[in-house]
């Protein structure tokens, strides 16, 4: 599988299952709060987790889940501008071998050797490819 599919698969399916099993008044639950709101994620639920490439069959909100994922870690990351922290976040592999391989999926065509180049183009590319493949993210998180 590869490395963006596990970053979708991680974002999404921890959507799934906090949808699903979420207490009332959770503060990642989908915005409005109103009880209409957390029914029609419900439903998406009844599927499994999103196969690798599949987009989720409602909107997933991006920022919710990982705010709510960064809430219950134990440590302080920057998932918001750092691919590294991202990765950690979400419980993977974020050494440069593991970034190098991300940008050659996502096709990168800068220098590899130029880590902080290729790190900055690697989070914007993963936000706007989480947004093509249903995901919800703000604007600020993708340019």
């Amino acid at each position: 599988m590869s490395i963006f599919s596990n970053i979708m698969n991680k974002i999404f399916g921890h959507h799934d299952a906090a949808a699903a099993g979420a207490p009332a008044g959770q503060p990642a639950a989908p915005a409005g709060g109103a009880a209409a709101a957390p029914a029609a994620p419900a439903t998406s639920t009844a599927a499994s987790t999103p196969a690798p490439g599949a987009a989720p069959t409602q909107p997933v909100d991006v920022e919710a889940v990982l705010t709510q994922m960064q809430a219950g870690h134990g440590e302080q990351l920057n998932w918001r501008t750092s691919i590294v922290d991202l990765m950690k976040l979400l419980g993977l592999d974020s050494s440069l071998s593991a970034r190098k391989e991300l940008a050659s999926e996502l096709h990168y065509s800068g220098n590899t050797e130029d880590s902080a180049a290729m790190n900055i183009w690697l989070h914007k590319q993963v936000m706007q490819k989480l947004a093509e493949n249903g995901g919800k993210v703000p604007d600020d998180l993708k340019n």
